[in-house]
């Protein structure tokens, strides 16, 4: 019989359990879900500038390429030409 009231109290409180437990619960998981979609935006706008980042380093490196080649160019130019004149 002592194992019997508990079970009784259990069973005539669990409707009132489940009435105040669902909407705790349900709150709970709206409120990650909406948390979860704000990460993801965030994590794509960081995505999207790192992404921007990247591509002017590479612009500027390129940049920086054509005009050191160029000028080893215009160097090698200048070398040879003072080479010619001396022979």
């Amino acid at each position: 019989m002592a194992l019997f009231i508990p079970y009784l109290i259990g069973v005539a409180t669990a409707p009132l359990v489940v009435r105040i437990v669902k909407p705790v619960v349900r709150g709970t998981v709206k409120a990650t879900i909406e948390l979860g979609l704000q990460a993801k935006k965030i994590a794509e706008e960081a995505a999207e500038e790192v992404q921007d980042i990247a591509a002017e380093a590479n612009t500027e490196m390129a940049g920086a390429r054509a005009g050191s080649e160029a000028g080893a160019k215009a160097g090698a130019r200048a070398g040879a030409r003072a080479a010619n004149a001396t022979h």
